[in-house]
């Protein structure tokens, strides 16, 4: 392409370009700081004025001199116009720094070494399917529409650093802009950094993959009452580290697999009315929520699977889902009545997977008490579930036993129930069936003898109380016979889960 008329600034550009020369059009230190700022780049006049189409014919076509390499390497410029090199291929590292952007560039499908947009204005940035052989920098970008990436390959890393990315609405009006970042289906090779970045609308990382870290501290992904971040299946070989994120919206998760640690420790979670966070089915080293905010919104974690849990009882929020949901480790270590609350918040009802895991994660840390408390919640919850005749056992199992977890009830019900027998036959002894051959009369072992039904001392059978003392028999047999039923079944109970 033929470069026309170029102006003085044009004219520096075609200079510097061939040797890669760094071309500053920012007025010295001491110049005006206020009006120079790249959101004012609309008022700067024709000596910062570039043309894109002049930029396009330099990378596609630019001279070369031998023993040089050229750049395009430029800040502090006004670039006007359609920068239009979709699935162009461009050879050389580009650099704007602090420029102002007049319409987005247009980078779908092209493949570049490094490009960097650093500090720069744009009105949005169309780069799906982009390849580039080095690093992505948009950092400290203001970009007031939609960023797209889809499909993007980042040979390299891709930095977002205190970005601003869609409007900023009035104060006292939201604003809401779908799909205002969009990497889903992109690669990077590298790490995702992106602490401070800023969102206003949804972010999408649905079937992106980075093989390095995801850095989202201090992050704000806004789009209250819709999806502020959908990142299902997305891919992390080490970390994803978003301390202090602030998500205001649904964060959805689901089938993400992270190989390292999840980080969400002092963040902020926000989507009252609807789901604030959903992990179903994730993979997770370690899930962070340390000292973070109270979930403000459900937390669906059914079918995820996560080597260490951090996180403390009051971060849970009012509704959770939580079948299938695995876990190894579980801190900070509390006591199990500080745990049990969230399992009866499952808006599925009672999910005997989720207290069975808590018992498991307990026993792993040699707690057996807390082990004991949560089975036991277990079996109160589960009792809710039954007809009215099968609560009335699991109530007799309750009082008596502690359906096998309070095997000191059972033993106190039993001396208790001997001392009355004793005391109540040792005052009023009945007669025997056979004077001339029944043994002497001993109390205490008549009534071992009623209580325990496969022990036999011969008292039983040689006495025959009558009168209130016979019905008392009748009682001391049945519950004998319900004590040694439930005994059993906690013992059975016991040896099951060893």
């Amino acid at each position: 392409m033929e470069i026309t008329d170029p102006t003085p600034a044009e004219l520096r550009v075609l200079e510097a370009f061939p040797r890669g020369d760094r071309l500053d059009f920012r007025p010295p230190p001491e110049g005006d700081s206020a009006s120079d700022a790249p959101a004012l780049g609309a008022d700067w006049g024709p000596e910062r004025t570039v043309r894109a189409e002049v930029l396009r014919a330099l990378l596609l076509g630019g001279p070369r001199l031998d023993g040089e390499i050229p750049a395009l390497r430029i800040a502090g410029a006004r670039i006007v116009g359609h920068l239009r090199l979709h699935y162009a291929t461009i050879d050389c590292t580009v650099s704007f720094l602090a420029c102002h952007f007049d319409r987005p560039p247009l980078l779908f499908g092209a493949q570049v070494r490094r490009w960097y947009l650093g500090e720069c204005v744009l009105p949005a940035l169309h780069a799906g399917t982009l390849r580039t052989e080095g690093d992505l920098v948009l950092s400290d970008a203001r970009i007031r529409g939609q960023v797209r990436l889809a499909g993007a390959r980042i040979g390299g890393a891709l930095f977002l650093e205190r970005t601003r990315i869609g409007p900023v609405p009035p104060s006292g009006d939201e604003h809401d802009l779908e799909s205002a970042l969009q990497l889903n289906q992109a690669t990077v090779e590298r790490d995702l950094v992106a602490g401070g970045l800023c969102v206003q609308g949804e972010t999408r990382f649905s079937g992106a993959a980075v093989t390095g870290t995801v850095r989202l501290h201090d992050a704000v992904l806004d789009h209250r009452g819709s999806t502020a971040l959908q990142a299902t299946t997305f891919t992390v070989g080490a970390d994803l580290h978003a301390p202090r994120l602030t998500a205001l919206g649904r964060v959805n998760l689901r089938g993400a697999h992270i190989s390292g640690q999840l980080n969400l420790g002092f963040a902020r979670l926000a989507n009252p009315g609807g789901m604030a966070l959903r992990a179903s089915s994730i993979s997770v080293g370690e899930l962070w929520l340390r000292q973070a905010d109270r979930i403000q919104g459900s937390l669906t974690l059914r079918r995820a699977q996560v080597g260490l849990l951090h996180i403390a009882p009051e971060v849970w929020p009012d509704q959770v889902r939580l079948d299938g949901f695995g876990y190894t480790s579980l801190d900070p270590h509390e006591p199990a009545a500080r745990r049990l609350p969230v399992l009866e918040r499952d808006t599925d009802g009672y999910v005997p997977h989720a207290y069975e895991q808590l018992t498991t994660a307990y026993r792993r840390i040699g707690d057996d008490a807390g082990a004991r408390a949560v089975q036991l919640a277990k079996q109160h919850r589960h009792r809710g579930t039954l007809p009215w005749y099968a609560r009335i056992w699991g109530y007799l199992q309750e009082v008596t036993v502690g359906y096998g977890f309070r095997p000191t009830r059972a033993a106190a019900w039993l001396l208790s129930l001997l001392l009355a027998g004793s005391l109540a036959y040792g005052l009023h002894p009945p007669d025997p069936y056979k004077a001339d051959q029944a043994p002497e009369f001993n109390a205490p072992f008549f009534t071992l003898d009623l209580l325990l039904p496969i022990v036999d001392f011969g008292q039983e059978r040689a006495f025959a109380p009558d009168g209130p003392l016979q019905w008392l028999s009748y009682v001391l047999i049945a519950a004998g016979w319900v004590l040694a039923t439930t005994i059993a079944a906690g013992v059975t109970r016991t040896i099951s889960r060893q």
